[in-house]
This record gives C-alpha cells, sequence and structure tokens, in this order.
C-alpha cells in the first residue's frame, strides 16, 4: 500500500486558499476516483473537491473552518501500490499544478493589482482580503513590510494581518512618509468604522453567513472606488416578446431547454459592447486596459437570500441559442452550490435582471475591477403612443425600463448614454424571423 496526499488544487486566477466547510468522508472511509470529499468556500464561490484517486482516508489533515493554501495537503489517502513515497511522488509529479512556482504566482496576483485599491505602491503582493482589512486599520505600507508573512513566497495571509492587528497596540506604529506628485494626488479616506447598533428588547440579532460578509465588503469597496453614474431609458420590447412566444416551445421540445429572455438581452448587450468597445475596460492606476473578451457577468439571486455572479465566458462567440444553454446551466448550477470557481471569475460587463423580482428599474453598483452594469427592469403592458404613415395611435405594448450605471472616471455621460440607446435600439427592432 501507499500513501497519497490530497491536495487543494488551483481553484483559478486570484484565489489563493479556501476554508473547509465539512468533510463528506470520515477517516476510516474507502472513496472511488472523482468522489468529491470536502466541501470549501472561498471568496468567490463554494464548491466540492474531488480526489483523483481511489483509496481510503487515513488522515484529515485541515479540520472544519480551518484556511488551506492553494497545493497544501488536506488529507492522506492509503492507496494501492507499493513503496510508499514512491507511489506518493509519481502522483504529486502529475499535478504539477497543485503547487504554483513563483513565476506563476507573479501571473495570478498581477490581476489582483488591477481589482484592488491603488493605496499601495505594488511592492507587496497583497491579496484583496488582506489589503482591504490594512485600509480598514489604517496599517501604512511601511508597516505591512515588517509583518512576516506565513503565505506561499512569504506572502501575507488573513492570519498574518488579524494577528498584527491584534498584537499592534503593543507595537510602535510607523507612519509611511506621505508622497506627493503634481499628476497623481493622494486619495482620501472617507470611511469610518461602521457605529456598533445596541439591540433593543425584542430584537433578534442574525450572524452574517460567510457570502454576505463577502457581498458587504465588496459592495463599500465598489462604491468607494468608482464614482457612479446612471442613465435611464424605457425600451419598448413588443417585438422580443412576440418573438419569445413564437419560439419558447419549440426551442424547449427540440433542445430540452427553456428560453428566457436574459439570451436576448445578453445579445443585444453583447453587440453594444462591439459598437462602444471603450465600455469593456478595467482600470489600472493611471492607465485603461481594454479588454480583449467579452465575458457577461449574470447577477443570480440564491434560495438563502445572498447574491452571486456567474460568468458567460466569450459571449460574443455564443449563437442565442448556445446562451440560452449557458445561462440556464449556470443558473442552475448557482441556485445548487455547484459552481466552480471559475465560473465566477472575468466578467468583463455585468447585467442585473431586477425585472425577476417585479421591479421596474434598480440603480445598480459596479462590480469590481468593471467599469459598467445594466439593470434590466420588470416587462410590463402600457398604453404608448405609436407613430404610423396616417399619424399617432395609441396602442397597447409592452414596456421595459433599463438603467446603466458606469464609472465616470473612464466613462463619461455621451459614451455610457450611447452605449445604453444601442441596446435600447436592438431590442426594440428585435428582427421576429431571427433564428433560434
Amino acid at each position: 500500500m501507499a500513501e497519497y496526499k490530497l491536495l487543494l488544487p488551483s481553484m483559478g486566477e486570484g484565489v489563493m486558499e479556501a476554508t473547509i466547510i465539512s468533510w463528506l468522508f470520515n477517516e476510516g472511509d474507502s472513496v472511488k476516483e472523482d468522489d468529491s470529499v470536502v466541501e470549501i468556500a472561498t471568496d468567490k464561490v463554494d464548491s466540492d473537491v474531488p480526489t483523483p484517486v481511489s483509496g481510503k482516508i487515513v488522515k484529515i489533515l485541515k479540520q472544519k473552518d480551518e484556511v488551506a493554501k492553494v497545493g497544501e495537503a488536506i488529507a492522506i489517502l492509503e492507496i494501492e501500490g507499493e513503496g510508499g513515497n514512491t507511489a506518493s511522488e509519481e502522483i504529486k509529479t502529475e499535478t504539477p499544478a497543485a503547487a504554483p512556482d513563483a513565476e506563476t504566482l507573479k501571473t495570478i496576483e498581477e490581476p489582483l493589482k488591477v481589482a484592488a485599491s491603488t493605496e499601495f505602491s505594488g511592492d507587496l503582493y497583497l491579496s484583496p482580503l488582506v489589503k482591504s482589512i490594512a485600509q480598514q486599520e489604517n496599517i501604512s505600507e511601511t508597516e505591512l513590510k515588517t509583518i512576516k508573512g506565513s503565505g506561499l513566497e512569504g506572502r501575507i495571509t488573513k492570519e498574518d494581518i488579524l494577528a498584527y492587528v491584534k498584537n499592534r497596540g503593543n507595537q510602535p506604529v510607523q507612519q509611511a512618509a506621505p508622497v506627493q506628485t503634481a499628476s497623481a494626488p493622494q486619495p482620501v479616506a472617507t470611511s469610518s468604522p461602521a457605529a456598533t447598533i445596541t439591540a433593543a428588547a425584542g430584537d433578534e440579532i442574525i450572524p452574517m453567513d460567510r457570502m454576505r460578509k463577502i457581498i458587504a465588503e465588496n459592495m463599500v469597496k465598489a462604491k468607494q472606488i468608482a464614482p457612479h453614474v446612471t442613465s435611464f431609458i424605457e425600451t419598448d420590447v413588443t417585438n422580443v416578446v412576440k418573438w419569445r412566444n413564437k419560439n419558447k416551445s419549440l426551442f424547449e421540445k427540440r433542445e430540452g431547454e427553456k428560453l428566457t429572455f436574459m439570451p436576448i438581452f445578453v445579445k443585444a448587450v453583447v453587440k453594444a459592447i462591439q459598437d462602444f468597445p471603450m465600455i469593456n475596460v478595467s482600470i489600472s492606476g493611471e492607465n485603461i486596459i481594454k479588454k480583449k473578451n467579452i465575458n457577461i457577468g449574470m447577477a443570480t439571486a440564491l434560495p438563502d437570500g445572498n447574491l452571486i455572479v456567474p460568468v458567460i465566458k466569450n459571449a460574443d462567440q455564443l449563437s442565442l441559442s448556445g446562451l440560452a444553454k449557458a445561462i440556464n446551466d449556470l443558473a442552475y448550477r448557482a441556485r445548487n452550490k455547484k459552481l466552480r470557481p471559475e465560473d465566477t471569475q472575468g466578467a468583463t460587463y455585468t447585467i442585473s435582471n431586477v425585472g425577476s423580482f417585479g421591479n421596474l428599474m434598480g440603480t445598480p453598483i459596479i462590480p469590481q475591477p468593471q467599469v459598467a452594469i445594466l439593470a434590466i427592469g420588470a416587462i410590463v403592458k402600457k398604453p404608448a403612443v405609436l407613430e404610423t404613415p396616417d399619424g399617432d395611435v395609441i396602442a397597447i405594448r409592452n414596456l421595459m425600463f433599463m438603467s446603466h450605471s458606469y464609472d465616470h472616471r473612464v466613462v463619461d455621460g455621451s459614451l455610457g448614454g450611447m452605449m445604453l440607446k444601442h441596446v435600447h435600439d436592438y431590442l426594440e427592432n428585435w428582427d421576429l424571423n431571427t433564428e433560434i
């Protein structure tokens, strides 16, 4: 028999660690190849870790609520074979991606610099969570350089910075010298710790779960980073409604999939992004990164009341049928906690369908590091004025509001408004003969 170390696998760009939620097997249990053995949580998504080999779990190395780093052993399995160390080494050789080298780590961490606040020079590699804690606690870059990191390549982990904060009062605080430049004024800290509210008699105290804490942190950060501007438009989607009513039964019989309005909305947004590619960008310091791929985030409400944003990768390369299948698949897996970490990464533009809750419109918050987001309201029948060759008439039409929030650092009113108008035009002039 031989030992095999089950390592925490690479979980996509920017994900360096995960928290153990629960083990699905106990020590002494036998598992088969591809069995999900443990549930984990990252700052992006919850998922399962399958075992690449069959064997018996002889030792669990990371218990519930403990944090494991990518490439770290979380359990030891006993597998068929001879020369225990040899077998383990051979299997580990087949999975080199589990332990990223310094160059790979640099590649993984680089995009985080784009997404995070630019209050630090970049000499230190800091995860968004660590950087957020440093900002909240007013820890200067000079102080950060004094913290000995326990992560890969000596990087500072969440545990390192929390331990530093706990013992900070017993240490001399070093303040970084202010840096003044003519072209890059330093950001002014405007946030303050939230006031502690005392619960009254009869009030119920509900602790935030892990995902709600992440959502809260991300929303505050997004509002602090980007100056939001929102434009609104009302769109006649009567043709879209007629086309869907005509095709939904046929599509479901042919594909075994439901045809919702979302693929049509995504198609219109993709075409508008192609018209205005400067809406498909991110900001890195004083540089604008123009994205090659069009990856559409799709805000999805979960049964527990939380929110997650799975991503339709390369949406511009999918047909309406392909978009429908991708959307249905992501929505199903999101609601059943079957998303993979990579399913929530890489969005370049996001759509939020507030109309699914019966809302007419909303003012969505831009998810970082994107620069725009579209909210789609409920489709409502209303009387509307139509221009005809014989004069204006009043008719019952299907109308819908859309609201477009954009980052005024790089998206001015003209660009944000014209992009929204193009989405409006594509939907309002939808061809009833469009093939699905």
